[in-house]
């Protein structure tokens, strides 16, 4: 067992973006279409370079790499967010099994937090547009914290938030950047293949599935006795 980890589970964390609701393909959509329009084009294999990352070090890293001119930083992290929480009130789906997965967590007796890269205002659009808010005890963006995930930060304050320890949680990921945040928190990880990262790339999580509809209860006990 891994060092500050007990056999009691009591709260399940759920990054948000490939995990609660289908938005990492429209992310990479979005990204490369506003940078482009300050003359930054980028391949997908570009995008993956910042994948997991909060939106303001996202654009931050390619205008260090990529320099451009008469627009501030900031006014494309603004406009990249705003698409974002645009597509997700309008056609925000979400992913396959999250909602049984929330189901699952609560069914086993835990609570439920969000830690996300994303903004707060993103955040809260999913939330509303998936009709979780009486389902979700808690939500953390790493918009508070000193450092964006790989950086256990946001683990640790959800886990602070809803009352427990951060060995007391199981995290689901589908980021290279989200795994190793929840297990730097000392959390044990759920991580799911999405549109993202091939299996090797989350091959450190404690377990990996195909889908969310994998979460179970079950799932649940056997990483209680592990």
């Amino acid at each position: 067992m891994t060092s500050g980890r007990s056999r009691v589970i009591r709260a399940c964390v759920f990054d948000m973006d490939g995990v609660l609701i289908d938005t990492e393909p429209v992310w990479r959509r979005v990204e490369r279409d506003v940078l482009a329009r300050v003359g930054v084009e980028l391949t997908d294999d570009q995008l993956r370079e910042t994948w997991g990352k909060r939106i303001e070090e996202v654009v931050d890293h390619w205008y260090r790499t990529r320099s451009w001119d008469g627009v501030r930083p900031r006014a494309v992290q603004r406009e990249i967010i705003r698409e974002m929480v645009q597509h997700v009130r309008e056609r925000g789906i979400p992913m396959p099994g999250a909602l049984e997965a929330i189901a699952a967590a609560r069914e086993a007796g835990l609570s439920v937090a969000i830690a996300s890269s994303s903004s707060r205002e993103l955040i809260d659009a999913v939330v509303d547009r998936l009709g979780i808010a009486e389902l979700v005890d808690g939500v953390c963006t790493a918009d508070d914290e000193v450092l964006g995930k790989p950086d256990p930060g946001v683990y640790q304050s959800a886990a602070r938030l809803v009352g427990v320890e951060p060995g007391d949680c199981v995290a689901v990921e589908d980021s290279p950047a989200g795994v190793r945040s929840a297990m730097a928190a000392g959390m044990r990880c759920v991580a799911v293949r999405s549109h993202g990262p091939l299996s090797d790339d989350i091959s450190g999580a404690d377990v990996v599935l195909d889908t969310l509809l994998e979460f179970t209860p079950e799932l649940i006990d056997r990483l209680r006795a592990a």
